[in-house]
């Protein structure tokens, strides 16, 4: 980070501490993995009701670093690290896990295998054709793999001018309407705040175009993932750092009819992911059954023995409404024509 005090804190959180060293190197191991219950009450911050979570474990080395995640169906969910690995599971009511499959991302023929070239940190999974979108920060690609994450199908860098290596694509989300939106980490110095991008088409294939704008999260900390809500809104996820405790996610909503060329969006607070479940949170998925919306979160464990990968579960209540609900807008369109 620019800011003295902002990279200490960085480097407390997210690098070695005296005494905290990382997770001992350990052999690849069987895929296997398991869910321990979270002991904690279920209880509303703001406009989210916690309702349950797991630790994650496993002994294979790769497991956990956890970047993204998508919900493939119910109690089926994927996730993928920022060292390149990605992981399926699922997790019935009683916390069993079953199914569990894992692998390493393709790489281009010639591509060294460095984690600076494989540090996926978004991630956005097409329910229709089970197609998956993966954003990688250090050499801003966007990639599509094929439905058994085998195949790179296509990829494309970023529009110039590019962002920065340790600041580049966070959070990617795609909405209904076929658009893809990315939000950086913490990409541009403009007091107008940082910079995303909204592609009209594919953002893997090269070429397509794509324009900027700014988001201003007014204090709420750094873009940390994204995800579409049922009314066609966005949530974001919001990573700040501090002392106690060191990590504080924030939820908000946006709304995309605010976001236009180079226009400043703002975002509202709906909650905060309560402290004793404090992590680093960086991958969500909404979800809706039963007429209720859900929310999941995962956490990056930077595979350190003093933090966790946490999968926890939440329920959207009371959300303000849209401005212009997503059908009475297709609706409207449709008349126009």
């Amino acid at each position: 980070m620019r800011r003295p005090l902002a990279a200490l804190l960085i480097f407390l959180a997210l690098g070695p501490l005296p005494g905290a060293q990382h997770v001992p190197v350990r052999p690849v191991g069987a895929e296997t993995a398991a869910a321990r219950p979270l002991r904690f009450p279920a209880a509303e911050t703001g406009m989210m009701r916690f309702v349950r979570g797991w630790r994650l474990v496993s002994p294979h080395r790769y497991f956990g670093g956890f970047s993204t995640l998508a919900r493939l169906g119910p109690g089926h969910f994927q996730m993928v690290g920022d060292n390149g690995h990605w992981v399926r599971l699922r997790i019935g009511a009683d916390g069993a896990v079953s199914g569990v499959q894992m692998g390493a991302i393709p790489r281009p023929a010639g591509q060294a295998d460095r984690k600076s070239l494989r540090d996926v940190e978004a991630m956005a999974v097409d329910p229709a054709s089970g197609k998956t979108w993966l954003a990688f920060e250090a050499i801003n690609q966007i990639w599509r793999l094929d439905p058994t994450l085998t195949r790179i199908e296509s990829r494309s860098r970023l529009p110039a001018p590019r962002w920065p290596s340790n600041r580049g694509p966070e959070a990617m989300l795609r909405l209904a309407g076929g658009r893809t939106i990315i939000f950086s980490e913490d990409a541009d110095d403009d007091p107008r705040g940082r910079e995303a991008l909204v592609y009209a088409g594919d953002p893997a294939v090269p070429g397509t175009k794509a324009f900027r704008f700014f988001y201003d999260a007014e204090g709420k900390g750094q873009v940390s993932d994204a995800a579409p809500l049922p009314d066609g809104r966005i949530l974001l996820v919001h990573r700040r750092l501090g002392f106690d405790p060191l990590f504080t996610t924030v939820i908000a909503i946006v709304d995309p009819a605010d976001i236009r060329p180079g226009a400043v969006v703002t975002s509202r607070s709906i909650g905060r992911v309560p402290a004793p479940l404090a992590e680093n949170y960086e991958g969500a998925a909404v979800a809706v059954e039963g007429g209720r919306t859900w929310l999941w979160l995962v956490s990056d464990d930077n595979f350190n023995v003093w933090q966790r990968s946490l999968l926890v579960q939440f329920e959207l209540v009371g959300l303000p409404p849209a401005r212009v609900p997503v059908k009475k807008a297709r609706d409207s369109k449709k008349a126009a024509r």
